[in-house]
């Protein structure tokens, strides 16, 4: 039973150290989102950190249309990086769960 214990507990902090290096690897994975016209750009890693923002001249005479570009084009490119962040967090957790009798998948 102890040794059951300690296998699970070894492969928890496995996981643990996989799920850590995910997060690293995920700082280099970037998403670029661009508005419906190109005006405005922004790159994002998966961990949603903003890298860049690129606006054309046109955008900064409207300020109230600039900050509508910038909600709805950030907010996509968010939104990309949550999907893919979730889905690779998600499956390295998953892959390392110990098979826990009575647990089901729960994930």
């Amino acid at each position: 039973m102890f040794g059951d214990l300690m296998g699970m507990m070894g492969k928890l902090k496995e996981t643990q150290a996989k799920v850590e290096a995910t997060k690293e690897r995920l700082n280099d994975v970037l998403i670029d989102e661009n508005s419906s016209d190109n005006l405005l750009k922004v790159t994002l890693t998966a961990n949603r950190e903003l890298k860049n923002i690129s606006i054309d001249d046109a955008l900064l005479e409207d300020k109230e249309q600039l900050e509508d570009y910038l909600i709805l084009t950030l907010n996509k490119a968010i939104k990309k990086a949550s999907e893919i962040n979730d889905a690779e967090l998600g499956a390295v957790a998953k892959e390392g769960m110990p098979n826990i009798p009575g647990m089901g998948n729960m994930f």
